[in-house]
């Protein structure tokens, strides 16, 4: 558990599932069928794929989400701990869990959450440089921290064609196709990401296979997948991608530069099944990234010479 008194480099308030992973299916059953997969996984998952993402490439990194007195809790307790993210010390009776069918390049979900959430001042106590948090949590980013949001199915659903106000203290917004149409009601990516823009600092609209754009003060840049990865598992991918996009922020990278990262570190996790198994470590992404000719965030070029 971490010292309240600790600063972090981020604090992850999204809530965290335990996610069970059927590896090695080739479709999903129909009603009265059953199937066989190769294997099941039990790995950390929701707001902690950011965790441990982050954790990877060298931030210290906290989770303010409670996690259940459970057995599924304590799944999720000792690995984070393996991975060197802190907890805090609140609980609740019941930890968020997942099951994940990844099939065919894609994955199909289902999902228990009690609905606990983290808490303001459980997120304030840490001290976070930067938090990341979901779109109906903006009421937990202390003063001075930088807020990077992600959105889920169910805030999507709720902020249909009306994103919250609060949406303006955020730093970067990150959203997938369908939740940047649904939150705005546009008819095309371009004009929902425009409509975001209006509203955040950065936007970051990711587009599976290829790869993402990002809108920030009016000027817009994409990043392509460099190098074609069979998706064994898209799980976390996003939440992956907010990592390394926080990572590269919070070294000095400019917008265009991060987003080039988030999208190496994001597509190349999804060859390897569950959302923290292809997760590189910072010195494996430089590596990746310095084969493809790109440049280094300033802060950890500064450091290296």
């Amino acid at each position: 558990m971490t010292d309240p008194a600790t600063s972090m480099d981020l604090v992850v308030a999204t809530p965290v599932f335990l996610d069970l992973t059927f590896v090695g299916l080739d479709g999903l059953p129909v009603l009265g069928e059953e199937l066989f997969a190769a294997d099941l996984m039990q790995t950390p998952g929701g707001g902690a794929i950011t965790a441990i993402g982050a954790s990877r490439l060298g931030l210290s990194t906290a989770i303010a989400a409670p996690l259940g007195r459970d057995a599924a809790g304590d799944i999720v307790r000792a690995a984070l701990a393996a991975e060197g993210v802190e907890l805090v010390e609140r609980s609740a009776a019941r930890t968020p869990t997942t099951v994940v069918f990844p099939v065919s390049g894609d994955r199909a979900m289902v999902t228990v959450d009690p609905g606990v959430r983290a808490s303001a001042a459980d997120v304030a106590g840490l001290g976070p440089r930067a938090v990341a948090l979901s779109l109906d949590q903006l009421y937990a980013v202390p003063e001075g921290s930088a807020a990077y949001v992600t959105v889920g199915d169910d805030d999507a659903r709720a902020y249909a064609g009306r994103p919250p106000a609060l949406l303006g203290r955020a730093r970067a917004l990150f959203v997938n196709q369908r939740e940047a149409l649904g939150l705005t009601n546009e008819l095309t990516i371009d004009a929902a990401a425009d409509r975001l823009a209006e509203m955040v600092d950065t936007v970051v609209v990711t587009l599976g296979a290829g790869g993402a754009v990002a809108v920030s003060h009016g000027e817009r840049c994409s990043a392509a997948v460099v190098q074609a990865v069979d998706a064994i598992d898209t799980t976390g991918a996003g939440d992956l991608l907010a990592a390394a996009f926080i990572w590269a922020d919070l070294h000095g990278a400019d917008t265009c530069s991060a987003l080039e990262w988030a999208v190496l570190y994001a597509s190349t996790a999804v060859g390897t099944a569950t959302g923290i198994g292809g997760a590189m470590t910072e010195q494996e992404l430089l590596a990746a990234g310095d084969a493809r000719g790109m440049t280094a965030p300033p802060a950890i070029s500064a450091s290296a010479d």
